[in-house]
C-alpha cells in the first residue's frame, strides 16, 4: 500500500510542479511603448488531498497480495494581485482590485469619494457664506 500512495503523490506533485513555477507568481516582464516595463504578480493556491487502502476480498488466496484502492485530488487557483510598472528609475505598484461582491463592500469602496464630495460641498458653502454674510 505505501508504495502505491507514494507513487500517486509523487506523480501528482510532479504534474503540479510542471504547471506552477516561479514565472507563474512573478510573471514575465513585458516592455511596452515608451520604455515602460510591466511585471504581473499573482497569488497561487494549491490544495491536495488523497488516501488509499489495502482491502481483502472474500475469495482471496493467502499467497495473493490484497488489492489496493485509492485516489488523489488536487486543485490550483491563480489570482492576479498587482502589476509592477517600471519607468526609468520609478517603480509603481498597480493593484488589481477584486470587484465588490456585497453592498457593504460597495459602500466601503465609495466612502472616500463621498467624503471628498461632502468636504468640497461644505467648503463651497462656507466660501459663499464668507463672501456674502447676509445669506
Amino acid at each position: 500500500m505505501n508504495q502505491n500512495i507514494t507513487e500517486l503523490l509523487t506523480s501528482s506533485m510532479e504534474k503540479i510542479q510542471k504547471m506552477i513555477d516561479v514565472n507563474t507568481v512573478i510573471g514575465q516582464p513585458m516592455t511596452v511603448e515608451g520604455g515602460v516595463t510591466i511585471i504581473p504578480i499573482t497569488k497561487v493556491h494549491i490544495g491536495v488531498g488523497g488516501g488509499g487502502t489495502d482491502f481483502a476480498t472474500k475469495n482471496a488466496l493467502a499467497s495473493k497480495k490484497d488489492p489496493f484502492g485509492g485516489g488523489l485530488g488536487a486543485g490550483v487557483k491563480i489570482d492576479p494581485i498587482c502589476f509592477l510598472v517600471i519607468q526609468g528609475s520609478s517603480v509603481r505598484m498597480l493593484p488589481v482590485a477584486e470587484p465588490a461582491s456585497t453592498t457593504v463592500d460597495r459602500v466601503v469602496e465609495q466612502a472616500p469619494d463621498l467624503i471628498d464630495k461632502l468636504a468640497d460641498f461644505l467648503d463651497s458653502r462656507k466660501a459663499k457664506t464668507e463672501a456674502d454674510p447676509e445669506k
